[in-house]
C-alpha cells in the first residue's frame, strides 16, 4: 500500500493535528483575556510573542458548523502547538480579535486548501 501524501492527510482537521503533533507541536493553545494561553500551565503571551507559522481551514462538507481553522503556533519562548476555532459565523470572537493582533502569520507555500 502506497502512503499518503502531506496533501492527501492536510484534507482533515484531525489528520492535520496528528501530522503538527508528531512534528512537535504539542501545546494546547487557547485564548483568555486577549492572551494566548498554554493551557497546560496557564502561561500566557501576548499578540507579539507568538509567531502563526501556518494554519489550514477546513470546510464542512454538509453543515457550516464543521467548518474550522487550525493555527500553527510558536511562541518567543520556544513552545510549539496549535490553536483550534470554528470558521466564519460561528467563530469565537475573542480567538478573531487576538488573531488581528498578531503581526507573524505565515502561510507555507502548496498547501493552501
Amino acid at each position: 500500500m502506497k502512503p499518503k501524501s502531506d496533501a492527501a492527510i492536510m484534507k482533515s482537521l484531525s489528520h492535520c493535528m496528528e501530522k503538527m503533533t508528531n512534528d512537535g507541536y504539542t501545546a494546547n493553545f487557547g485564548v483568555v483575556d486577549q492572551h494566548l494561553q498554554h493551557m497546560d500551565s496557564g502561561h500566557s503571551y501576548t499578540a507579539d510573542q507568538i509567531q502563526i507559522v501556518d494554519f489550514y481551514r477546513f470546510e464542512g462538507e454538509s453543515d457550516p458548523e464543521d467548518s474550522s481553522i487550525l493555527y500553527v503556533i510558536e511562541t518567543s519562548d520556544g513552545r510549539k502547538g496549535m490553536l483550534v476555532d470554528a470558521y466564519g459565523a460561528y467563530s469565537d470572537p475573542e480567538v478573531d480579535e487576538f488573531i488581528k493582533q498578531v503581526e507573524d502569520i505565515k502561510k507555507k507555500k502548496g498547501q493552501e486548501k
